[in-house]
């Protein structure tokens, strides 16, 4: 028993100075402050509780649709969504301006404070007359080519994945920042809803004035203007 013993000490040992050791090469497994860091010296540290998702300032979605679209001005923003085929898809910027949260000091309306349903709504039917527009601008063969925001032709065959997925990554890229393949499934939804799209298309009781596939990118462009990475921070 006592040989056991012994032998059984000289193991704990030996595990307790291997360990020591591992510690000793590794530098030790106890984190260094931040401000023992040389140049960190002061430095604070917000321990204040984390806030939710919010929105931006008011202004700054009118400036990113400006630059998504290609539009230097709020009022080419405005001509652009209304176009000039009888289709006053946003009306004027006094109809939407105090659902858009924007003051109208003419009569005495002050800037929204909160984001709210209505407000959102606004940018919404803003987004997707811009979106439509820009398929007939960039996509439709008699148009300016522009290729602003669908920087793409639109394949011979609409529902060719391998075309759609480039297509998409171009989109995504200009619309949220960064390659759709970061966000795994992300393409398999959007295609779906294109697909929806088209197959549905002429269906409705109004004649759409794209094609089936026109009208599919328009889509899609509206569902990124609408994701919340758009939207919140």
């Amino acid at each position: 028993m006592k040989k056991y013993a012994a032998f059984a000490m000289a193991l704990v040992l030996a595990i307790a100075q291997g360990c020591a050791s591992e510690d000793e090469d590794k530098g030790g497994d106890t984190p260094a402050d931040v401000t023992d860091i040389p140049g960190h010296e002061g430095l604070g540290v917000d321990t204040r509780r984390a806030q939710g998702p919010r929105t931006m300032a008011t202004e700054v979605y009118p400036r990113s649709y400006m630059k998504l679209f290609g539009l230097d001005s709020p009022d080419e923003v405005l001509k652009a969504a209304r176009g000039k085929d009888g289709r006053e898809m946003f009306d004027t910027w006094d109809a939407h301006i105090a659902a858009l949260g924007l003051p109208d000091y003419t009569v005495d309306i002050a800037r929204a404070s909160d984001t709210n349903a209505l407000m959102l709504g606004a940018y919404e039917r803003l987004g997707m007359a811009l979106c439509e527009r820009a398929v007939e601008r960039d996509l439709r063969p008699g148009g300016a080519g522009a290729h602003a925001v669908f920087d793409f032709t639109i394949a011979t065959d609409p529902l060719d994945r391998a075309a759609f997925d480039a297509g998409f990554d171009s989109l995504h890229r200009t619309m949220l920042g960064y390659p759709h393949k970061l966000a795994p499934g992300r393409a398999d939804a959007f295609y779906k809803l294109y697909g929806s799209v088209i197959a549905h298309h002429g269906e409705a009781s109004v004649v759409s004035k794209l094609s089936a596939a026109e009208a599919g990118w328009a889509v899609v462009c509206e569902g990124l203007l609408r994701h919340p990475e758009f939207h919140l921070y």
